[in-house]
């Protein structure tokens, strides 16, 4: 779809300039990309002594964190196209593993760190990996698992490791359509599936990011009358406060990745605490955080209560779900010098596919930001048939940044992407005349809760399985603080809603078990397929629940 042409966009864009872009193969493709994402990688190591990561106590710049990525590298004993398994919480070692797994041309496997151990397991099972990289307590879930292949804990290393030379790795870099990375996402079966992202969807995705911040750079500019460089010239390191699992399309991407190219400071926070998050803005001069709606509902909720200086602030986004305007009202109250944005993306696309930031935002505020220019998308009806625009229906997408298809699952991937490269959302929207994209629906069962993705097959096939229960439904219901709260609607006999909640969190992960039961008496009402029917069961659940 093409837009009337912005002029910044046009210059920064032009042949000749970094973010030239070009048609190859069909798709918009910026010129100057390396076909290898470690060369993006290896790009920042010209930062040096900036400090990159800061963890706790832990402070490394980015020298020490490329010296400990080089020392790790032969250590892997991995060739070109093995999969490692990266199982750890957010913490450096991550960022080493990952980097140090794509330095050796290996695929990084990123798996769900909440996982339980039989759902570890199946993931490990699922990409056959030549070694996992795990910390100590995922280490262990993953035995209890009954996993018994190669496991490197990073965070407790042997004593004496055998010396290893980077020199004796081969350094043939990877062609842009090998796997670099298989990010774990459910299905509407409520099965795991892997999508591949190639080192082309993967810079892509990122030099995206890149060019939509270089865009709000010579914007900024343009406004004082002064060149980019002078502005960037006067701007302090910025810094990012990682709060998104790595493991996420989010986290990787727009909270390490793109952090590492910029040359920005990324402060770790081991588990989301407001109090706590305030703290660290102040000390370490946050400039940007990018939350779910819940984390930032709970920011700004602890700052008024606790006066805390969120000064540092300059740029605030949410992603994972929509953002309610009255969030964004408070957010320009609490921080009227910060500007907003959003976007609209999947692990399958390899991050924001639309984004919208500042000014471009508040105007559609309602809206999921706008269609970025390397994508192409489209509106679908039910029968394939495309729309016009401002009309709803499947938001269909295409773009050098999409991924390779799911691993392994052929079937899985030839059911959401086409020969010729067009990928099937799942989401229900349209798009304006302007490109702003709204999200009207989705077409997959799924919950966004706290910003964490919950398939309803997948809760209520745990459900079935426990005993005294005979008919089941998960689904989603608005909580302000959360987006959405995972409620479930049970026929069952000698279960409590405290044992079915348990049952669920520790067969799958934690965060998937329903925050409310409601006991049916009667079967649950089924539309005219036999289907049992969510949308009579959301309009009954205040009298299911015992609620006016």
């Amino acid at each position: 779809m093409t837009e009337q042409v912005d002029p910044i966009f046009a210059a920064i864009t032009a042949p000749g300039q970094p973010f030239a872009i070009q048609e190859r193969a069909g798709l918009r493709q910026f010129v100057n990309m390396p076909a290898d994402l470690n060369q993006l990688i290896d790009a920042a190591r010209r930062h040096g002594d900036k400090t990159f990561i800061v963890e706790g106590d832990r402070r490394l710049t980015f020298e020490q964190v490329f010296a400990w990525r080089d020392q790790l590298v032969p250590l892997l004993k991995i060739k070109h196209g093995d999969r490692v398994a990266i199982c750890m919480r957010n913490r450096t070692e991550w960022i080493i593993a990952f980097l140090a797994t794509v330095k050796a041309g290996g695929i990084a496997a990123l798996m769900n760190s909440r996982g339980s151990p039989a759902e570890l397991v199946a993931m490990i099972d699922d990409v056959t990996p030549a070694l996992v990289i795990a910390d100590s307590e995922r280490a262990d879930l993953i035995r209890q698992g009954g996993y018994t292949g190669a496991i490197y804990d990073l965070t407790n290393p042997p004593e004496h490791i055998p010396e290893g030379h980077l020199e004796d790795v081969d350094p043939t870099p990877c062609a842009p359509l090998d796997p670099a990375a298989i990010l774990f996402t459910s299905g509407t079966t409520g099965r795991v599936k892997g999508a591949v992202l190639t080192h082309r969807s993967l810079t892509t995705g990122l030099l995206s990011m890149q060019l939509s911040g270089v865009m709000v750079l010579h914007n900024w500019a343009q406004k004082l009358g002064m060149s980019p460089e002078a502005l960037m010239a006067q701007m302090p390191q910025q810094a990012v406060l990682l709060v998104y699992p790595l493991f996420h399309i989010s986290g990787l991407g727009s909270a390490f990745l793109s952090p590492l190219f910029a040359g920005s400071k990324v402060v770790i926070m081991r588990r989301w605490d407001a109090q706590d998050a305030a703290r660290i803005i102040k000390d370490e001069q946050i400039t940007m955080f990018t939350g779910v709606p819940t984390m930032l509902w709970d920011l700004l909720h602890n700052a008024k209560l606790a006066d805390a200086d969120l000064s540092t602030l300059r740029n605030i986004a949410s992603g994972g779900q929509a953002l309610p305007v009255n969030l964004l009202d408070e957010i320009r109250e609490v921080c009227p010098q910060a500007a907003m944005g959003t976007g609209y993306g999947m692990t399958e696309c390899s991050g924001a596919i639309a984004q919208a930031v500042g000014e471009d935002f508040v105007r559609k505020k309602a809206s999921a930001g706008r269609v970025l220019p390397l994508v192409d998308v489209r509106i679908e009806g039910p029968d394939g048939t495309v729309l016009p625009r401002g009309e709803a229906g499947e938001i269909v997408v295409r773009g050098a940044q999409i991924m390779a298809g799911y691993w392994n699952k052929p079937e899985d991937t030839a059911a959401v992407l086409s020969a010729d490269g067009w990928l099937k959302t799942g989401d229900v929207g349209l798009v304006d005349e302007e490109g702003y994209v709204f999200i009207v629906d989705r077409t997959k069962d799924m919950v966004i809760s706290g910003g964490e993705n919950i398939y309803c097959a997948e809760v209520e096939r745990v459900l079935g399985e426990l005993p005294g229960v005979t008919e089941c439904a998960a689904f989603g219901i608005p909580d302000e603080r959360l987006g959405e709260l995972l409620v479930t609607v049970v026929v069952a006999q000698g279960l409590t809603e405290a044992q079915i909640k348990d049952e669920v969190g520790t067969r799958l992960a934690r965060y998937k078990a329903p925050g409310r039961v409601a006991f049916a008496t009667e079967a649950l009402p089924r539309n005219h397929v036999g289907k049992i029917d969510k949308r009579a069961l959301r309009e009954a659940w205040p009298a299911l629940i015992g609620e006016k």
